[in-house]
C-alpha cells in the first residue's frame, strides 16, 4: 500500500527483455535504500514493483507482460525519469490517499497551461475509467496523489503547485505525454458493492441505468 506522496525521482538504468516480460533496473536518486530488503515493494511511476536485487544506488524488478500491456512501461526507455515511493509502513503517515500501486489505465496529457502559482494540466483518461473520476475526488497520476479540480467527460483537470512540479516527473509533462492512472480505490469497491447478488454473475454483467433504476437508485418516470 502507498500514499501517493513521492519520495524521490529516479531514472530507468536498464531494460532487459525476458520473453514476454522485462527486468527493469532503476537508479534511485535520493531515495534512501538502507531499509529496503528483497521482496519489498516500490511504486515506480505508480506501478507496484517487487525488489529482486538492490544496492544503495539502484534496484531491479521484474515487469510482467500484463503490466507492460496496461501501463506506460511499454514506452519507457533507458533514462526515462520515474517517481519513486516505498510501501507505507504500518506506523507511517498517510499524507495523500490510499494507493494500491495497481494501475487502471494510461491517460494522455491534452493541455498544459502555466499560471502564476500553479500549472493547470488536463488529462484524457480511457473512457472505461471516466465513471470513477469525480470532481474534488482523488486520482493517482504516475504515482502522485492529486485532487481532480474539473471533469468533462473522460477528461479531467489538475492544479499542480511548483513544489510538486519540482519533486516529481509531472514537471516533464507536455501535450501528448502518456501517464499511469489509478482511480480511487473506494470507487472501485463501491461499484462492486452496488452489484449485490449480481456480482456473482459471469463477467459481462455490469451496473447500467436499468440496474440502478431497478434497485431504487434512479427515480422511475
Amino acid at each position: 500500500m502507498f500514499t501517493g506522496i513521492i519520495s524521490a525521482v529516479g531514472h530507468i538504468q536498464s531494460l532487459e527483455k525476458r520473453g514476454d516480460d522485462m527486468r527493469v533496473t532503476v537508479a534511485v536518486g535520493k531515495l534512501p535504500m538502507h531499509d529496503v530488503a528483497l521482496g519489498d515493494s516500490i511504486a515506480t511511476n505508480g506501478v507496484c514493483l517487487t525488489v529482486v536485487d538492490y544496492s544503495s544506488t539502484h534496484y531491479s524488478a521484474d515487469v510482467s507482460a500484463e503490466t507492460l500491456r496496461y501501463t506506460g512501461f511499454a514506452d519507457y526507455r533507458v533514462g526515462s525519469r520515474v517517481n519513486l515511493e516505498k510501501a507505507l509502513a504500518a506506523n507511517g503517515r498517510l499524507g495523500g490517499h490510499i494507493v494500491s500501486g495497481h494501475v487502471d489505465g494510461v491517460g494522455t496529457v491534452t493541455r498544459v497551461i502555466d499560471h502564476t502559482k500553479y500549472v493547470e494540466i488536463w488529462v484524457k483518461a480511457p473512457d472505461s475509467l471516466a465513471k470513477y473520476i469525480a470532481h474534488k475526488g482523488s486520482i493517482t497520476t504516475d504515482g502522485v496523489s492529486l485532487t481532480v479540480n474539473q471533469v468533462n467527460g473522460a477528461e479531467f483537470m489538475l492544479w499542480v503547485i511548483p513544489h510538486t512540479l519540482e519533486e516529481t516527473v509531472i514537471g516533464d509533462y507536455k501535450v501528448g505525454t502518456k501517464i499511469n492512472l489509478e482511480v480511487d480505490l473506494i470507487a472501485r469497491y463501491l461499484e462492486r458493492l452496488l452489484q449485490g447478488e449480481h456480482a456473482a454473475k459471469p463477467t459481462g454483467s455490469s451496473i447500467d441505468e436499468a440496474f440502478l433504476a431497478e434497485h431504487g437508485f434512479l427515480n422511475k418516470k
